[in-house]
């Protein structure tokens, strides 16, 4: 984030344009209170917060007409110089040159020169006498994997991670009203482990996904996941038959996002708690060189009207203490490749392969249940899959043998 977008003359006028945008609240560089463009700074690795709504706006006023940002596919030849004087004479105007350079441009740096291989060539195809090194190691991968009839682990979490991309790429809905709009704004979110999660929690994404400008932080806090919202509370050793009424998500249904400041809560049910209560009352109760914190209703934000920096870490918090950290790493106008889908979105494009537990007596399933103080289990916690627990733990009619607690246990590996 080092680098400085839009760095051109022409785009820095884009200040006065968004001083005419200005909301009036929390301009970032204060001019009259009013909103100003986002300029990166070389020092510091983030912007300066600014309006996601206004962003789309500059953005659409910067482009050369709609035609720029519909979601209809370009004409064949219409980008290759093929479509006539009226695309040369686009470019022509965006780049400041004559129309026969433009004209030149299309005929040497079309589509169509990009174009490598013949017809019938098939790039499946790795040919007997290449040089390559990195062609030579590929084929010797697909024959081994042809020998010994096997797919190992990284082959499947790069076809785990290229079908999450690509099952929504150009998708249309089935009901028009459902289409996105033109000019919508797609905002790339990223969301680490849980802070106690040690193993990854700073470097590697939990979840990728694609949100709309339009949509409000409920519809991302429910579409997001997280294993302890699985979890079922209570000790179940003496009725392991008992089924649970609810998971913890049913019951602690309190969260909270943290965005520049201020906590947007989630408050639509009535057993909600405001959890940043704590957290403001504490920085309040002395100057702690935080500033002053707000608390606003999750329900009533959409991403468009969030004051935000990209490639800031932020928080989102939910069961009380498990907190997740949360950066925006993009943000784009939707194209027509995209997913069409409104009703598809948060879309999950990408998701990171768990290893799984296993059951610690046949280390072949899953584990489902955890034991503390087992007289049965060599550590403590111990893991177990339903059959080995049930075989070890009680007799044939279903007694409890010996003393012991047990929790049932959600892996987070299930959601590979």
């Amino acid at each position: 984030m080092q680098t400085r977008l839009w760095r051109d003359s022409e785009l820095r006028r884009s200040d006065m344009a968004a001083d005419r945008l200005g909301d009036g609240g929390g301009g970032s560089s204060g001019d009259g209170g009013g909103f100003r463009f986002p300029e990166y700074e070389i020092p510091e690795l983030n912007t300066k917060p600014f309006l996601v709504k206004a962003l789309g706006k500059l953005w659409k006023e910067r482009l050369v007409g709609a035609r720029d940002f519909s979601l209809e596919p370009p004409a064949p030849g219409s980008l290759t110089g093929a479509g006539g004087g009226e695309e040369d004479a686009a470019v022509a105007e965006d780049l400041g040159c004559s129309l026969e350079t433009a004209t030149e441009l299309s005929l040497v740096c079309g589509l169509d020169k990009l174009k490598y291989c013949e017809e019938e060539d098939d790039p499946e195809v790795i040919p007997e006498d290449t040089n390559l090194v990195t062609l030579g190691l590929r084929k010797r991968a697909l024959e081994h994997r042809e020998e010994t009839i096997t797919v190992d682990r990284i082959c499947r979490q790069e076809t785990f991670a290229y079908e999450m991309e690509s099952h929504a790429i150009g998708k249309k809905p089935s009901n028009p009203a459902d289409l996105v709009n033109e000019g919508e704004l797609i905002l790339t979110l990223n969301i680490f482990y849980p802070v106690i999660f040690s193993k990854h929690k700073e470097r590697k994404p939990y979840q990728t996904l694609l949100v709309l400008g339009s949509q409000k932080l409920t519809e991302l806090r429910d579409s997001f996941c997280c294993a302890s919202d699985l979890q079922i509370g209570g000790e179940f050793s003496s009725t392991p038959d008992q089924a649970p009424e609810h998971t913890s998500k049913d019951l602690y249904k309190s969260a909270f996002f943290y965005f520049e400041g201020t906590f947007y809560n989630d408050r639509r049910y009535p057993e909600c708690r405001d959890l940043s209560r704590t957290i403001i009352e504490w920085s309040e109760s002395h100057d702690r060189g935080y500033g002053k914190f707000q608390s606003a209703k999750m329900e009533d934000f959409t991403f468009n009207d969030l004051y935000i920096k990209l490639g800031f870490p932020y928080l989102y918090c939910h069961q009380g203490d498990c907190e997740h950290v949360v950066i925006i790493t993009d943000i784009r106008l939707v194209h027509h490749d995209d997913c069409l889908d409104k009703t598809l979105y948060p879309l999950l494009t990408k998701k990171h392969w768990l290893w799984t537990r296993k059951c610690f007596v046949c280390k072949m399933y899953t584990a489902r249940w955890v034991t503390n103080n087992d007289c049965f289990a060599p550590e403590d916690p111990c893991f177990f899959c339903d059959v080995c627990f049930r075989m070890l733990h009680y007799d044939s009619e279903g007694n409890k043998l010996g003393e012991f607690l047990a929790y049932p246990y959600v892996d987070p590996g299930t959601f590979n």
